[in-house]
């Protein structure tokens, strides 16, 4: 069973009708391979259609709701994400990348308009206010960062079926820190200070080597009842459990001592002065208040009382766990999944002492990605470049069929008709064959400049153990010198790239996004302007200083220039005199 779906086991077992229920939330920890933790915390808050419309949020925040009003939004999904999911170490991708988001900021909505423009001038008005809410910079996300996706996404509410645009845009450039975690933090129920989102450090959230933040807003109706509307709020992070478990206050690495260290003798350097090491074979042992420098705060005493097991593990079920006294455990069908239920009141914590593996297999199954994908650029040059989208799909008996989503900046102009198309076999013999051979349909909508980018969409089948290579030339515009960066040399961020795979196990489709690049343009030589800046502005000063001596200095003789240096001693030397005999007849007057 993948991730998504023992996620979507835990939590459904643990909500019975929680679309009827107000607000719960759960946190699920894994261990993952060779020595990291994954923690996925998940935050779910309704309110009535009809109060919502009123105004009348309940648990849902105000601060939000009020926007989704004003931008006629149905439904919205915004992602912050930090680094690179290893699945070739840690397998699928929690929640099977439905609440995963590129490299930085991403957003998609579904907008009621009556034409294409009223649309755009409403997701402007959304984008521009969520910048304020979140500290972000999505009122960069303008015309030239937009598009509109055909079938790459699709909506996970009950929305109308007509007047609905779906808009969608990135930032792969944008820093997600800790200003974007406390307005995320605003819009729980409990603000933080209690529950499992008391665990939400921003100094161990942005030290992880993955993390994503998701917020998901939609409306729900049942066959029978009121529509709700639903808002989803999901942190996903991956942290070291060794680096986590360094003190706050001796945060610097420092090597292990030479007379700690296990060594692998087989090696055949190994000396007394060589060494190494060796991965700990043992069970690693971790808490709560070790990974994440505290405990959870009790519970959030708005959580709904169908929500009793908040805390759920993942982990073998003869692994020795130590929860706190006074927690309720659960047990489920899954043999690796147990949950807890903190108490309502007391600080809770969770303790996994070191064990032995020839004692406890402590390893959890991961079952392995449906397909790995890479992207990246190939080339040399200022001028012209290419790009390589490499599918490998590992099952050796079944396709894959998937949807292909990419969205290129304006400045980067892609020659579709250079598509072409490599696979290598299980036999491993590379074969190049037509692009046709794996490319279904195709959307293709080319860029404007200044106004729109290039969007791309391809339907694919990657067949049984056989990977894939797509490659295609694109040429490299020149900007206006006011269009580059401070940062010019470093380079220009291409948004990542998104795949859409049906998952027919479990109804709903699976994502993953390939890392972001890194594109570099024709820079133009900025010492020049430089240059000629500091030139100028010496002539200017020489000239000016020159006419300005000119116009307020006095030319005189030598001789004149005496005679008025000797008037000017004279006359001081009198003034003097007369001040002295005015003091001193002043003196005499008083005296008489």
């Amino acid at each position: 069973m993948t991730i998504l779906f023992l996620l979507a086991l835990v939590f459904a077992a643990l909500s019975v009708g929680s679309a009827a229920s107000n607000y719960d939330e759960n946190l699920l920890l894994q261990s993952l391979p060779p020595s990291s933790l994954l923690a996925s915390f998940n935050f779910k808050s309704n309110t009535t259609q009809t109060s919502f419309e009123q105004q009348h949020f309940s648990y849902f925040p105000r601060a939000l709701g009020q926007i989704l009003q004003h931008a006629n939004t149905r439904e919205l999904h915004l992602r912050f994400t930090t680094g690179r999911w290893d699945s070739e170490s840690w397998g699928s991708r929690p929640w099977d990348g439905a609440k995963e988001g590129g490299t930085g900021v991403e957003l998609w909505a579904w907008i009621e308009a009556a034409d294409d423009e009223t649309a755009f001038s409403k997701w402007i008005t959304l984008t521009q206010s969520l910048s304020g809410l979140f500290c972000a910079s999505l009122n960069f996300i303008d015309s030239t960062r937009t598009t509109r996706p055909v079938s790459s996404f699709e909506p996970a509410g009950d929305l109308p079926s007509e007047n609905l645009h779906l808009l969608h845009g990135t930032l792969p450039g944008e820093v997600v820190c800790t200003e974007n975690l406390t307005p995320f933090l605003k819009l729980l129920p409990c603000k933080g200070k209690a529950g499992v989102a008391s665990l939400l450090d921003g100094h161990k959230l942005f030290d992880a080597a993955w993390q994503s933040m998701a917020i998901d807003v939609r409306p729900i109706c049942p066959e029978s009842g009121e529509c709700l509307v639903q808002i989803d709020q999901t942190v996903d992070i991956v942290l070291d459990i060794e680096r986590s478990k360094r003190p706050r206050g001796n945060p610097i690495p420092r090597p292990i001592p030479a007379d700690k260290l296990v060594c692998d003798t087989s090696k055949p350097y190994h000396a007394k002065d060589t060494c190494y090491p060796l991965e700990k074979t043992d069970g690693k042992g971790w808490s709560i208040s070790e990974v994440f420098g505290r405990t959870i705060s009790g519970s959030c005493p708005l959580t709904d009382d169908l929500n009793e097991d908040t805390v759920c593990l993942r982990t073998s079920p003869m692994r020795e766990v130590r929860p706190s006294p006074d927690s309720v455990e659960t047990r489920f069908s899954s043999q690796y999944t147990r949950c807890y239920t903190p108490p309502s009141s007391e600080a809770f914590d969770l303790n996994l002492p070191e064990q032995a593996m020839t004692v406890i297999n402590t390893n959890v199954p991961l079952e392995e990605p449906v397909l790995h994908a890479e992207r990246t650029i190939v080339g040399h040059g200022q001028e012209r470049g290419g790009m390589r989208i490499i599918f490998d799909n590992p099952s050796s008996e079944k396709a894959v069929d998937f949807i292909y989503f990419e969205t290129l900046p304006w400045f980067l102009r892609p020659f579709i008709h250079t598509l072409q198309a490599t696979i290598t076999g299980g036999d491993g013999i590379r074969r190049q064959v037509p692009a046709s051979a794996f490319v279904k349909d195709t959307f293709y909508r080319p860029a404007i400049d200044r106004e729109r980018g290039t969007q791309l969409e391809l339907a694919l089948s990657v067949p049984p153990a056989s990977t894939v290579t797509l490659t295609y030339d694109f040429e490299k515009a020149i900007l206006r010198y006011t269009e580059y960066p401070p940062d010019a040399n470093r380079g220009f961020n291409v948004a990542p790239a998104v795949i859409k795979l049906s998952s027919p196990d479990h109804g709903r489709p699976i994502y993953i996004r390939t890392t972001s690049l890194l594109l570099p343009l024709p820079t133009p030589d900025f010492s020049m302007p430089y240059n000629v800046i500091i030139l100028t502005s010496t002539v200017i000063a020489l000239a000016f200083g020159s006419i300005f001596n000119l116009l307020v200095r006095r030319f005189v003789t030598v001789e004149e220039a005496a005679a008025l240096r000797a008037q000017t001693f004279k006359g001081k030397l009198g003034g003097k005199i007369v001040a002295l005999q005015d003091k001193l007849r002043g003196k005499s007057a008083k005296v008489e």
